[in-house]
């Protein structure tokens, strides 16, 4: 395959310095470069960073490559040596979490942890974690709908409305997510009315962009029969009938149409704090 051509814009270099896994300098970095519309960032990341020769490797590469410097350097000698260097080259060097642990610790008078990568302990939440995707797996498309008291929160919508890479997120999240898709002429599980725990949400998009996601998923399959998946009317007639259901139900909608995962999954998760507490957005 030929390679893409390159995005017109500005490019710059960011160095991601970690003395942990670098997934928060890396979530972070790609938060704030997308505030800038045409900018580019080409990142270099360092990992596991916990010795002075290691370090020393990540400092000649930013000396070659000049640009910001992003860093989550718990050792106190390391953090200075980086800074100290970064300084003398003229090169911006931010310890992003800084102004967040200074605000905990002087609201909770206490002082910070020197472990590194603290936040990625193997604790009771790392494992509830693995056991929400392994539950998002058992119960993907409509599978093992006779076992749908443990979710947390149940999805539905016509195909290709992101159900599935949403209930993974969830998952991600610590969230026990299942889908039950909306296929014309079949109808959905009885054990759905029963169900009082789990929060079921309709999930909708617009017929155009359906038709433009089934499309192309056809494509890859090499399949370009005429179908009424694809067909604008049956599918406008999906969309109007699951609008119908939802209203029926009473279950909130959310349109996916311009939403990421993450923003879809951030309303779900709202929604479902809601249902468990009584109040908007409570927690």
């Amino acid at each position: 395959m030929a390679a893409s051509p390159p995005r017109i814009g500005t490019y710059f270099h960011v160095h991601l310095v970690s003395d942990s896994t670098g997934e928060t300098l890396n979530a972070l970095a790609k938060a704030a470069a997308a505030r800038f519309e045409d900018i580019f960032p080409i990142e270099h990341i360092y990992v596991l960073i916990r010795s002075e020769k290691q370090l020393e490797r990540a400092l000649q590469e930013i000396e070659s490559f000049p640009g910001i410097v992003l860093h989550t350097m718990v050792d106190m000698d390391l953090r200075t040596t980086l800074e100290t260097r970064c300084r003398e080259l003229d090169i911006p060097t931010i310890g992003v979490l800084d102004p967040l642990v200074v605000a905990f610790s002087r609201y909770l008078g206490a002082a910070m942890s020197k472990r590194i990568g603290a936040q990625h302990n193997l604790d009771n939440e790392y494992f509830e974690r693995i056991e929400a995707l392994n539950y998002a797996i058992a119960h993907d498309d409509g599978a093992a709908a006779d076992k749908l008291r443990q979710a947390e929160i149940i999805l539905i919508g016509v195909s290709r409305t992101s159900k599935t890479p949403t209930c993974i997120y969830l998952a991600h999240r610590g969230y026990k997510a299942a889908n039950i898709p909306l296929v014309p002429g079949q109808s959905l599980p009885d054990t759905l009315d029963e169900l009082t725990e789990p929060l079921v949400v309709g999930l909708i998009a617009s017929p155009d962009r359906l038709i433009q996601i089934r499309k192309a998923r056809l494509l890859t399959y090499n399949d370009d029969r005429p179908t009424t998946y694809t067909d604008s009317e049956a599918v406008r007639e999906e969309i109007i009938a699951a609008r119908r259901l939802f209203e029926r139900k009473g279950w909130p909608v959310i349109d996916v149409t311009r939403r990421s995962i993450e923003e879809t999954s951030a309303a779900i998760i709202s929604l479902l704090n809601e249902k468990r507490t009584g109040r908007l957005g409570g927690i």
